[in-house]
C-alpha cells in the first residue's frame, strides 16, 4: 500500500492497481502549488465529510477520472445531482471493491458544503488491503469510539489530524494512536491555515518520547507501508 500526501488531509492510497483519492483538497491550498491535480489518477474519492477544505477538487477529479466517490448518503446524493457516480455507506458499513475496503466509523466533528446544504454525518474510513489496515479519522475530535477499531481490524498506520482548533491536536492524537493500538501516525490537517499551525518538531518530540513515530510528509512526498 503506497500513501501520496497532496497536503492538508488529501491522501493519494494505491492499492494493488487501485488509486483511492481521499478529501482532495489541492488547487484551493497555496501549500500544494506543486501538485499538478490533472496528473492525479483515482479510480475511488473518499469523502469524510463535506466542508470545503476537504471536496474542493471533488467535482472536477470526478468529471475527469470517472471516479466513484464513496462518502455518506447526503454526501452522494449531493453529487449525484451533479451526474457524478458515487456510492453511499453509513456508519458502520463497508465498501467493498477487489483491491480494498472501506468501513465508514464515527467521527465527531461538523459536515455543511460550502453554500450551507446538510453534509450529512462526518466520518472516518478504515481500508483494508493485502491484508493491511489504515485508519483514516477525517476531521474528528478525540472519541471513544476509536478503541473499537482495533477490536476488528489490526491498524498498521493512522491518518489524524494533529492541528487543534478545529479537530484533536497532537496531545488528543497521541491518545488516539492509544486507542486504535497504532504507535504509526502519519500527521494532517495542520499548518494550512494560521487557527492550525504548529511547531511540526515540537509535534514529532512529543510522540518519540511515548516511543511512537510521528511521519508529516512533504506535500508530494510518499510512503510505502
Amino acid at each position: 500500500m503506497k500513501i501520496t500526501y497532496y497536503g492538508h488531509a488529501c491522501f493519494g492510497i494505491q492499492a494493488g492497481e487501485t488509486h483511492i483519492l481521499i478529501d482532495p483538497f489541492i488547487t484551493g491550498n497555496p501549500l500544494a502549488s506543486n501538485i499538478d491535480v490533472e496528473s492525479i489518477k483515482a479510480d475511488y474519492i473518499l469523502v469524510t465529510h463535506a466542508h470545503q477544505d476537504h471536496v474542493l477538487d471533488v467535482e472536477a477529479i470526478a468529471k475527469r477520472t470517472g471516479a466513484t466517490i464513496v462518502s455518506n448518503y447526503e454526501i452522494i446524493m449531493h453529487y449525484s445531482a451533479k451526474d457524478l457516480k458515487g456510492h453511499p455507506v453509513n456508519h458502520g458499513g463497508t465498501y467493498k471493491t477487489k483491491d480494498f475496503s472501506a468501513k465508514y466509523v464515527n467521527a465527531i466533528h461538523t459536515s455543511s458544503f460550502a453554500d450551507g446544504s446538510y453534509g450529512g454525518q462526518p466520518g472516518g474510513f478504515v481500508i483494508t488491503s493485502d491484508e493491511k489496515s489504515i485508519y483514516v479519522a477525517g476531521d474528528t475530535a478525540l472519541t471513544m469510539d476509536m478503541k473499537l477499531i482495533p477490536m476488528h481490524n489490526k491498524i498498521v498506520a493512522s491518518i489524524l489530524p494533529i492541528g487543534d482548533n478545529f479537530t484533536m491536536g497532537v496531545d488528543d492524537a497521541m491518545l488516539a494512536s492509544d486507542f486504535v493500538e497504532c504507535d504509526k501516525v502519519i500527521g494532517c490537517h495542520f499548518n494550512t491555515f494560521p487557527p492550525i499551525e504548529i511547531d511540526t518538531q515540537v509535534a514529532k518530540d512529543k510522540f518519540a518520547r511515548s516511543q511512537k513515530e510521528l511521519i508529516l510528509l512533504e506535500i508530494g512526498g510518499e510512503i510505502t507501508l
